[in-house]
């Protein structure tokens, strides 16, 4: 098979990355490109081999996951890899910094080797799915009408539309207007109003809609709770990447906001007018 997913396996326990090794081994549309036993490792293989994949451990000898990430983040790498990161440590900190450098979903050991197939297999074929990126030309490969070419602007609205309604927020919600606006208020300014959402985005987003900065934080709170008890928990880690502990409550709006606007960005959709 050559269209076959190549997976580069990142663990200093030699025993449980030749387990990973040879469980994958066994599937037919997955190809283990190395085992990597150390950070410093990892970083090398995946210059010589750019794998599709990277399971990446997080606590490593030399060079840990975080730097793995880090150093892989300043590469200049035709494509990125997926990276499913692994590990032992459930703390939310931990899983956003992970998160924050890249990585596409955060899985707790112990763990079921079919799920992390499943999850292999989910992510790379949305990546080849979705992810072609273009930035402000016109182009035709999204247009329903071939004779109207979908511009950043429109697959921006298109994309957000089908993030939200996947997650259970439909556009009748009074919240739904005003994350949309949030989102691509994010995603304009590069980054920079994520940790300003109570200085920036809320008043920004009021003024727009003729509102208060009050109701415009109540409205998405509002969504958000309603995604997270009454949406689609499957379309939450799905989109998001890491597993969520829905015990620990719902994640903030600048946390929700930022999230789908960093998988909006994964997407190509990081030049917003």
């Amino acid at each position: 098979m050559e269209d076959r997913i190549s997976v580069l396996i990142v663990d200093d326990n030699i025993e449980f990355g030749n387990l990973i090794h040879e469980y994958m081994s066994k599937q037919n549309d997955i190809r283990v490109v190395g085992v990597a036993r150390d950070g410093l490792e990892a970083v090398e293989m995946i210059k010589d081999f750019t794998p599709d994949v990277v399971i990446l451990d997080i606590i490593m000898p030399n060079l840990d996951g975080i730097g793995v990430l880090e150093n892989v983040s300043e590469m200049q790498l035709k494509s990125k890899p997926i990276f499913i990161i692994h590990s032992a440590l459930n703390q939310d900190g931990m899983i956003q910094k992970t998160i924050s450098l890249g990585a596409d979903y955060y899985i707790v050991k112990p763990f079921d080797l079919g799920v992390l197939i499943l999850r292999i297999r989910q992510f790379y074929n949305d990546k080849k799915k979705t992810y072609p990126v273009y930035k402000k030309r016109p182009s035709e490969d999204f247009s329903p009408n071939k004779s109207e070419p979908v511009t950043v602007d429109k697959k921006f609205e298109l994309d957000v539309a089908k993030l939200l309604k996947t997650l259970g927020i439909s556009p009748h919600m009074s919240g739904y207007k005003y994350l949309r606006e949030a989102i691509k208020l994010t995603l304009k300014n590069s980054g920079k109003t994520k940790n300003s959402v109570t200085k920036v985005i809320y008043p920004t987003v009021a003024e727009k809609f003729s509102t208060t900065p009050q109701k415009v934080e109540r409205a998405i709170r509002n969504a958000i709770e309603y995604a997270w008890n009454r949406g689609n928990p499957q379309g939450l880690e799905a989109l998001y990447g890491y597993q969520i502990n829905f015990r620990r409550g719902r994640p903030t709006n600048s946390q929700f906001i930022a999230m789908i606007s960093d998988r909006l960005r994964i997407m190509g959709i990081d030049d917003i007018e």
